[in-house]
């Protein structure tokens, strides 16, 4: 494996991150904020580290990038990125230490929402866009927008975009990965771009209020500018837009081609995985309303806008809170949780196991019961009418191993770094599904701040391979990775 031409092409990471900087720098400009200089240094000091490595290392240009350096190259690139977005948090003192810098970081760019932030709203407003806007960056994929920007890495990019891209197999939408790129950051600026407005149009929150809560839906990030997350506004029709944006975030976005190139509004429902996806955030959304009726002594038109909420936001892995579910009973806790795991469609900007790969799984555990008593019969497995090949089912089913094994796991550790259940349990599921808010000490009311230093370190790392999708990461963990060919 050729690391010089990862390292190469890493750089060009490093130097659109410091230019991604100038952003918040402008805002921190326009307010006349003390953060300034930090992102000022911050700029001079990732832009120019990436220039550095940009020029003293072979660019392997017409040089096919293989599956082994794709891997590499996305792993170091997302931790590249969280090691240098870490840098206007340290610059600014918005932490005391670099651990809770490289937390937020990359809590930001896996758009996990796992926050050790203790006073939002003390905060200056650059610092505050920085954090939304890494989460709008690492929503579609970092690396996505590389192959979109950069005609350079025109070779080798399908293994990039497959290294990177939630969901058990990549969808291209137009012949070139590039082009595939393109398209759904269109789409997703666009989307981003009609959520800003109807914000503003609403007059509950100002304008730079609505730019960083759009960053934040859209990625299904769900940092806020305020400490009491959307509830802070106390208001039903920003409720009502956020819950819109959040699940149009966790729809995958390929239907939206089929949408706005192809003028067809049957291939929403005609896919298998958004009629499960709508259909659970009803039923959930329905069985917890109840709940809270009947146990919680809501009234109906609160249960049910609390409900509709927090389901819609935990499935889509946004994070967003209105309350402070920690106080629901225990029926509506654990349906969260189950949601949690599920996570939103592959293809979408939400984490999670994702609605594909449970509902084939249930197909698969059905056929099982189904062949033991018939062993000889040959049933292929469909959806919507397409046969699943049994190397994809194959691919699921250890993916969804692995993944049950690192949320146990990384339970245990929490466990045993003297966490109590829930929040062991939840912290871990949370920050894997690329959530944010969990239960116990994590609650949507909390933050991570109370989190051992032992325990961020393992959580950070839960974060990566919950948005990487575990196989990207764990790939390099084996020596035969690592062999010489």
């Amino acid at each position: 494996m050729r690391l010089s031409v990862v390292v190469h092409y890493a750089s060009l990471l490093l130097i659109g991150i410091g230019l991604c900087m100038l952003l918040p720098l402008a805002f921190s400009l326009g307010y006349g904020e003390d953060d300034t200089l930090a992102f000022g240094i911050s700029i001079l000091v990732t832009g120019g580290s990436g220039l550095l490595l940009y020029f003293v290392t072979p660019s392997g240009k017409g040089v096919t990038i293989s599956r082994r350096e794709a891997l590499a190259f996305v792993t170091l690139s997302w931790i590249l990125a969280s090691l240098f977005g870490a840098l206007p948090y340290q610059l600014a003192g918005t932490f005391s230490n670099y651990l809770d810098c490289f937390f937020e970081a990359i809590s930001g760019f896996t758009t996990t929402g796992a926050s050790v932030m203790t006073s939002i709203e003390g905060e200056p407003h650059g610092i505050l866009l920085w954090r939304s806007f890494t989460q709008w960056l690492g929503g579609m994929g970092i690396i996505v927008l590389l192959v979109a920007l950069f005609p350079l890495l025109g070779i080798g990019t399908a293994y990039l975009f497959e290294a990177e891209a939630p969901g058990p197999e990549v969808q291209r939408l137009q012949t070139h990965i590039r082009d595939t790129s393109r398209t759904i950051w269109i789409i997703y600026v666009g989307l981003s771009t009609v959520e800003v407005a109807l914000l503003a149009l609403v007059g509950k929150l100002p304008f730079f209020d609505s730019l960083c809560h759009t960053f934040a839906t859209m990625a299904t990030g769900g940092f806020s500018t305020r400490d009491f997350s959307i509830g802070a506004y106390d208001s039903l029709s920003v409720n009502i837009i956020v819950i819109g944006f959040m699940f149009m975030a966790g729809i995958n976005f390929a239907l939206y081609y089929t949408l706005l190139w192809r003028h067809s509004l049957r291939g929403f429902w005609e896919n298998t995985e958004f009629r499960l996806y709508l259909l659970l955030l009803i039923s959930v959304s329905l069985l917890i309303g109840g709940d809270l009726i009947l146990n919680g002594d809501y009234a109906s038109s609160k249960a049910f806008e609390e409900a509709s909420f927090h389901t819609v936001s935990i499935q889509t892995t946004t994070g967003f809170a209105i309350s402070d579910f920690n106080d629901w009973p225990a029926f509506s806790q654990i349906a969260l949780l189950a949601l949690m795991v599920i996570g939103a469609s592959a293809g979408s900007t939400g984490g999670g196991l994702k609605v594909i790969r449970a509902a084939i799984l249930f197909k698969y555990a059905y056929r099982q019961i189904f062949m033991s008593f018939n062993p000889k019969a040959v049933i292929p497995l469909r959806m919507g009418g397409r046969v699943i090949s049994e190397k994809i089912v194959s691919r699921i089913i250890g993916f969804t191993i692995l993944y049950m094994a690192f949320l146990f796991t990384g339970t245990l550790i929490m466990a045993a770094l003297e966490h109590d259940f829930a929040t062991a349990i939840s912290s871990v599921v949370a920050t894997v599904g690329n959530i944010g808010p969990g239960l116990g000490l994590v609650g949507p009311a909390e933050n991570y701040a109370a989190i051992s230093a032992p325990g961020k370190v393992v959580l950070t790392l839960c974060m990566l391979v919950g948005r990487l999708e575990i196989l990207t990461v764990l790939a390099l963990l084996t020596p035969a990775f690592w062999r010489w060919r």
